[in-house]
Formats: structure tokens, C-alpha cells, sequence
């Protein structure tokens, strides 16, 4: 049964392990993934937008596109071939829609802007997604904890490398 994206995103966002899963197997999922994503980018840039203006939320809308296929790409690679179990399976796709989902606590950037609120509400964003990242990585290459922990710090540095470049080349 498929279920709506509120539900996943709020599934996720409590960082539900079977959310994950129906999400993972849930090929019909990869728009809902990239909504999560683009919604929790732009609320990330109106959360910020003091500081970049209409410019910085494009940027960041780019950004966390670009960062996501990157950051997904890189964990996969690094998931399946270099910390792969035996009990490893997983297509970039079931990747994608995990780590598209694990983005959802970004929604409540929105709320960014509010004087002495605001870098409270980043420091627990940023935690809940590495959390939420975690699990996302364990769970849509049935990974171990530790495997997990690794295949993401391995991904997030290949991640800033090539956005870095990227973004350089613009």
C-alpha cells in the first residue's frame, strides 16, 4: 500500500525504520524523494533568506540538489562495493528515495530566521538529518551501524569535494 507523502515525511522525520523500508522498496517513490529534498531546500533558503536574498534560496535549492545526487552516488559506491556485507543489497535508486526522505527534518529550516531561535533550530535540524542520514544508509543497503557510520563519512567528504567543484566551476 502506498502511502501518502505526509505520512512518509513524517514517518521519516521520526526517524520510523519502516518508513525507510516501504519508502527503500517503493520504486514510485523517487518523485516523492526529490519533493522532500527541493521542499526542505528552499525552506532552508527562506529560513536564510536575510542573508543570501532571492539568490541564496535558488543557490540552495541547486545546492541541495546537486548535494543529494552527489552525497547518494557516493554512498552507494561506497555502501556496496568498498563496506558491503554479504547481506548488501541496493540500487542508487533505493539510495536516492532513502536519503531524499532522511532530508525531511530540513522542513522546520523555515523557522531559521527567528532571532535567538534560529541557530537552536539549525544545530537540531542538522543532528536529526544525520541521524535520520544514518539510518538511511543502514537501512537501504542493510548495512551494519558501523558500516553505516562509515559508508557516510566516507560519502559526505567525496560529497563536499565534488560540490565544492562544482559550485567553483559556477
Amino acid at each position: 500500500m502506498q502511502q501518502s507523502l505526509s505520512n512518509r515525511v513524517i514517518g521519516a522525520a521520526r526517524l520510523d525504520i519502516a518508513t525507510y523500508e516501504a519508502v527503500e522498496r517503493d520504486v514510485n517513490a523517487n518523485a516523492q524523494a526529490l519533493a522532500v529534498v527541493v521542499a526542505g531546500a528552499i525552506a532552508s533558503g527562506i529560513g536564510s533568506i536575510g542573508a543570501g536574498g532571492l539568490t541564496g534560496l535558488v543557490g540552495g535549492v541547486l545546492a541541495g540538489l546537486v548535494s543529494w545526487v552527489t552525497y547518494a552516488a557516493a554512498a552507494y559506491l561506497i555502501g556496496t562495493r568498498l563496506l558491503a556485507t554479504s547481506e548488501t543489497r541496493a540500487t542508487l535508486g533505493e539510495v536516492l528515495r532513502t536519503l531524499g526522505f532522511a532530508q525531511a527534518p530540513r522542513l522546520l529550516l523555515v523557522l531559521a530566521w527567528i532571532p535567538l531561535l534560529g541557530w537552536l533550530v539549525s544545530f537540531v535540524v542538522a543532528v536529526w538529518v544525520l541521524v535520520a542520514t544514518l539510518i538511511a544508509v543502514r537501512q537501504s543497503m542493510e548495512l551494519t551501524t558501523g558500516r553505516a557510520i562509515g559508508t557516510a563519512l566516507i560519502a559526505w567528504v567525496i560529497m563536499v569535494v565534488i560540490t565544492g567543484l562544482f559550485f567553483s566551476l559556477f
